[in-house]
């Protein structure tokens, strides 16, 4: 484990935490909590397979939420608002937007977390987050353990508690690419969902939940990302196993043809926003020097549904004092 300076946000250091165990590496930046590098092994040798950048700078410039945790209320919020017990919430949106993305232009993912602690495998981060913060009520204090386990395995647990009623759905945004391509295209992904939820132009849940079968958003035999129909992926998929044996149920594997590299995602969350970055195309270099264009990654984030504030019908995401919000995640490479 080694802890080094990474920057510094609005006069805070920023630190970067580098944790082993056994073949696999991680980096962590307290920066948004986010996830700057991962490294597992392969029969090849050691493989990077998150996409990630070369300074603070560029972080804050450039970042599309490479890595990082969103929050306090992760995916989107129609209109920036919702209505809890009565009273009616106006959140931050980014200027010239209509609807609040991943707690607003200044959300978790773009803060400096405090650093709780950390070891060998280890990274514990820390935000507090006050009554009223980008218009959500309560003050919420949110955690967030990263924790390398064996075989390569970054195992995520988020917390969160609130002093008032509010609403929190936390995941972790990391863009995966498992082979180092220029894209992810020809990644086989299978998806462990019978349904999805549509959306409209901008992303927003029409709150149907539609069946997967004989449509583009049938992943669940394993195919290419790519597919004739044309679409673009950034699209939530209802997770369909139960949970299983340690609480977490399978919920979408990929697997590269090039390295025979496989990511297995297993999660206690109800759903999963798949996105293939369609519309990624970061100006500065990242790892290694890497070009970030369309399709460089992809992105497994495992959560509650868009918008679920504003649907009584799709799982709840409120949080209410004297309880936990408690999210866990494992993205296991073999």
């Amino acid at each position: 484990m080694t802890k080094s300076l990474f920057g510094t946000l609005d006069g805070a250091p920023v630190y970067e935490i580098a944790i082993t165990r056994g073949g696999a590496s991680a980096k962590i930046l307290t920066y948004g909590a986010v996830v700057r590098d991962i490294v597992v092994p392969t029969a090849n040798g050691p493989q990077h397979v998150v996409l990630g950048l070369d300074s603070l700078e560029d972080y804050v410039a450039h970042s599309p939420h490479f890595g990082a945790v969103p929050g306090r209320y992760a995916n989107r919020i129609a209109n920036g608002r919702f209505s809890l017990d009565g009273q009616a919430y106006v959140l931050d949106r980014k200027p010239g937007e209509k609807h609040t993305l991943h707690g607003g232009p200044n959300g978790f993912g773009k803060r400096n977390w405090k650093l709780a602690g950390h070891d060998e495998t280890s990274v514990e981060l820390r935000l507090e987050s006050p009554d009223g913060d980008a218009g959500f009520p309560g003050a919420v204090v949110a955690t967030c353990l990263y924790r390398l386990a064996e075989p390569a395995t970054l195992r995520v647990e988020l917390t969160a508690t609130t002093d008032r009623p509010t609403v929190v759905n936390l995941t972790q945004h990391s863009y995966f690419n498992l082979d180092g391509s220029a894209d992810i295209l020809d990644h086989e992904t299978t998806l462990f969902a019978d349904f999805y939820t549509p959306s409209d132009a901008d992303l927003i849940p029409t709150g149907e939940i539609r069946s997967v079968a004989a449509t583009p958003y049938d992943f669940r035999s394993a195919r290419p990302v790519r597919n004739a129909a044309g679409v673009a992926y950034d699209t939530n998929f209802v997770a369909s196993n139960p949970i299983g044996e340690g609480g977490l149920a399978p919920i979408a594997r990929v697997r590269s043809p090039k390295n025979g590299l496989t990511l297995s995602l297993f999660s206690d969350q109800p759903g999963v926003q798949f996105y293939d970055a369609a519309k990624l195309a970061v100006p500065v270099p990242g790892l290694g020097g890497a070009r970030y264009g369309a399709h460089a990654g992809l992105c497994l984030e495992p959560q509650a549904f868009p918008d679920s504030p504003n649907r009584r019908h799709f799982p709840s995401t409120t949080l209410r004092p004297g309880r936990t919000y408690r999210h866990v995640s494992e993205f296991r490479f073999a």
